[in-house]
């Protein structure tokens, strides 16, 4: 018999919640760009995801290796629990501030982006959920 959570894995409920774990991660690093927009030789933290869930959602990328030591790079199309967020130091001054390299009006612009990103999957989320939830009750709309 399936559990509730096997049957959540098979949605896109855990590429949503992926989703959700980037943008806090992101939202974190973007207010510490903000908090050190004065900090002299602050160098503002960026964090990469999207390209990575885009690799492990890609149908079409057939090559496959095998790890034989924790240390070795994933080859081919990495499974969707292996995607994390990742925070790293920018070392691009093409966007200075005065001191550092955080521009605040940028960042603003990035917070605002992030926000909206966080709400829809939240959205996406709850919404899919309660689909779920009412197609294991057998409920239906309208009745």
């Amino acid at each position: 018999m399936l559990t509730k959570l096997a049957i959540l894995d098979k949605t896109s409920i855990p590429v949503a919640s992926k989703g959700l774990d980037a943008y806090t991660h992101r939202g974190r690093a973007i207010a510490n760009n903000i908090a050190n927009v004065s900090t002299p030789g602050y160098r503002r933290i960026e964090v990469s995801f999207e390209d990575q869930l885009r690799r492990a959602l890609d149908k079409q990328l057939n090559l496959a290796g095998e790890r034989t030591n924790g240390n070795h790079l994933f080859l081919g199309r990495p499974e969707l629990e292996h995607v994390k967020s990742e925070g790293y130091r920018v070392d691009d001054y093409t966007n200075p501030g005065e001191i550092n390299n955080v521009d605040i009006d940028i960042e603003m612009a990035k917070l605002a982006e992030n926000e909206i990103a966080f709400n829809f999957a939240t959205a996406f989320i709850r919404d899919r959920s309660g689909a779920i939830g009412e197609a294991i009750r057998g409920s239906r709309g309208g009745e």
